[in-house]
């Protein structure tokens, strides 16, 4: 009799450690959903700016070093979303891509504040369509982003309760880092670009 309860009690608790960590599998498959949803946003983005750089290297004749900047600003970001992509939420990797996209987005807000000191490129059909789509995909990263932090607060809070936690220790799931704008970077990104002439 009591080797039958013993062995009930083991089975509930392989039972119940199987269910913890499934959930926490599925917590870890959430957030790197979510950063997929990121790096297809970002491609597109990535896609738009030569296009962009293109349209203005006609009017922009004396601005060679902005447009020079965004395109710069945009191989780094490139590579910085191929080291996030081979290991998302993975703290370094997050870092590393967060501080490229603000050095994107810098390169961008001077790009298009230039360009608005051109009354040609500005009427430019094309140039208003390609600004149009940047800013919607913008927006689009800016969602995507706040799903994937959310994902990863809602993995990373899984993984940290007890009794997950043990789960979670005995398996090596490891915490997952969110995207954020480095702290020294926000102030630029969201202070406006000074255009002097």
């Amino acid at each position: 009799m009591t080797a039958l309860i013993l062995l009930v009690i083991v089975i509930g608790l392989g039972v119940w450690a199987v269910g913890i960590y499934n959930g926490l599998i599925t917590s870890r498959n959430g957030y790197r959903n979510a950063f997929a949803q990121i790096d297809v946003q970002l491609q597109r983005r990535f896609d738009l700016i030569p296009n962009l750089v293109e349209t203005a290297k006609g009017y922009l004749q004396h601005e060679r070093e902005t447009l020079e900047a965004v395109i710069a600003a945009r191989g780094a970001a490139v590579a910085g979303l191929s080291a996030a992509k081979a290991s998302p939420g993975d703290p370094a990797a997050m870092s590393e891509l967060a501080a490229a996209q603000g050095a994107l987005n810098g390169a961008l807000g001077r790009l298009l504040a230039v360009s608005e000191a051109y009354p040609d490129l500005k009427a430019n059909q094309n140039m208003m369509q390609l600004t149009e789509e940047l800013t919607s995909t913008e927006n689009k990263v800016a969602f995507a982003r706040q799903a994937y932090n959310d994902a990863t607060m809602a993995y990373n809070n899984k993984r940290e309760v007890f009794p997950s936690s043990v789960v979670a220790g005995m398996f090596g799931f490891a915490p997952a880092a969110a995207l954020e704008i480095p702290a020294e970077r926000q102030a630029q990104v969201r202070e406006a670009p000074k255009v002097q002439f």
